[in-house]
């Protein structure tokens, strides 16, 4: 099958790319260890921001290495020489977004588990339920980084796209200031991007022992996004970059 050989490629080369492992897996724990030193005696200000951040650092760093992955596979020649095969641009892209899902299932175990197990988190819902989360994250700025990708021509060009689609939705998810406190005009803004449901699904795991019907529909929102995305990039992918 044509996307599962795409998803193979994509994980050999990921797998011998040994500082795209450690930024996958190790620079997230790090993070965590961070935060958990900047509060630490801060009450549960700790378990709030690790908690969301659980959620926004994979959402960044995919975002960041798709976008380059894609780009190289564009100045190099390797796109232009798979579109030449059966391969079409959908089998390619979510081959991409199958890798990357399982990369960041192992970054979202790993970094869970060092936040509750290391580092003391504690949340009313369950771990599994955080990592579920993480890894549609993931797949979200990986869809997103692959239809970025496409309107850059170098890889300065990929990561200034960074402060564009990435920061705005990390300062207006409510990580700083409450949604409902913001202007009117802020939280309209707030409530189209899908970062501001995947961060209120991580709000809900803490704040409630069973799941409920508010996080499933956040994250149905937040999948329905990934989903887009990766059609968009379809439509907009460049066999080369001129």
């Amino acid at each position: 099958m044509i996307l599962l050989a795409t998803t193979q490629r994509i994980l050999r080369q990921l797998r011998h790319d040994r500082r795209t492992v450690a930024l996958l897996i190790v620079v997230p724990v790090l993070l965590l260890a961070l935060i958990y030193f900047m509060y630490d005696g801060a009450g549960n200000t700790f378990d709030r921001i690790a908690l969301t951040m659980l959620g926004i650092f994979p959402f960044v760093i995919m975002f960041l290495v798709t976008s380059i992955a894609m780009l190289r596979e564009r100045t190099t020649g390797t796109l232009e020489r798979l579109l030449t095969t059966p391969m079409g641009k959908l089998d390619l892209l979510f081959g991409y977004g199958l890798a990357f899902s399982l990369a960041a299932a192992v970054q979202g175990v790993v970094a869970t588990g060092a936040a509750y197990w290391l580092l003391g988190l504690t949340t009313m819902g369950s771990a599994g339920l955080v990592v579920v989360v993480a890894v549609l994250n993931a797949v979200l700025g990986v869809a997103l980084g692959l239809f970025c990708s496409a309107f850059a021509r170098t890889e300065f060009q990929a990561v200034q796209f960074l402060p564009v689609v990435v920061v705005p939705q990390i300062l207006l998810c409510g990580l700083f200031v409450p949604r409902e406190q913001m202007a009117g005009w802020l939280e309209a803004i707030s409530n189209a991007l899908p970062l501001t449901y995947a961060v209120d699904a991580l709000l809900q795991v803490g704040q409630f022992a069973e799941p409920t019907s508010e996080m499933w529909w956040d994250l149905v929102i937040v999948a329905g996004a990934a989903v887009v995305a990766l059609v968009l990039a379809a439509a907009t992918l460049r066999r080369r970059t001129a």
